[in-house]
């Protein structure tokens, strides 16, 4: 098995070739009900709708897509963002926030992964905790389409090929949720670490439970696609 481990990643590549020449023509695959449903009755904040240029629109290369700020208090509590791919073709692709947020002036500090349950299932997203200036935050992203919720670049790259390949599909959702800390925590370099800790905590909670919000309507708004669940 050691032997073999340096040709893990040509074999991968050749299966992906391979799969690629046997792709099927992509279908446009229209959702299943308005993006403008998802998460539109959250009770106790003010929503402000946020609209994308028809140049950043043409660059992402989005099919459609919802973008809010929720705030409470007059404060920014969350916002979200579901930008939705009917079709996924050379040029046309779902942009990583990886790469994304830097270019929005977000510096990653920390970068892993969460487990968020969803009706007993538990799904695993991207979290990073992010700086910019005197302000940080924690974003929450994953990919959802096809019947997956995947968080994993390499694994939602696998998925578009090889659904493309035997299924002629590859639609899919990118969710991105970015929660603000506490301002107090960002500009306070004398706070107590379990205070820093708290407002973390905070901020996590809040995510937690609107990825899990977010989940269950971007399921409802999503095609039920010919893809297998996983």
């Amino acid at each position: 098995m050691s032997r073999a481990r340096p040709y893990v990643p040509a074999a991968i590549l050749a299966i992906g070739y391979g799969l690629l020449l046997y792709t099927r023509t992509q279908s446009a695959v229209p959702l299943a009900a308005p993006l403008s449903g998802v998460l539109s009755g959250l009770s106790g904040y003010d929503v402000l709708h946020q609209r994308l240029s028809d140049e950043e629109r043409r660059v992402a290369g989005m099919s459609d897509y919802v973008a809010r700020a929720y705030r409470r208090d007059g404060a920014v509590a969350f916002t979200m963002l579901v930008s939705y791919y009917d079709r996924q073709t050379r040029g046309k692709t779902i942009h990583s926030p990886r790469n994304c947020l830097p270019g929005a002036g977000w510096e990653v500090v920390r970068a892993g992964t969460h487990v968020v349950r969803v009706d007993g299932v538990a799904r695993t997203v991207n979290r990073y905790i992010l700086r910019n200036g005197r302000a940080s935050a924690i974003a929450y992203y994953w990919y959802q389409g096809r019947g997956h919720v995947i968080a994993s670049e390499y694994a939602v790259k696998w998925h578009l090929l090889r659904d493309a390949a035997l299924f002629g599909h590859s639609e899919e959702a990118l969710v991105r949720i970015v929660v603000p800390i506490s301002p107090v925590a960002s500009q306070s370099a004398s706070l107590d670490p379990s205070d820093r800790n708290l407002m973390l905590g905070t901020a996590d909670a809040v995510a937690q439970d609107i990825a899990a919000r977010l989940m269950r309507d971007v399921d409802v708004a999503l095609p039920r696609s010919s893809g297998r669940r996983s």
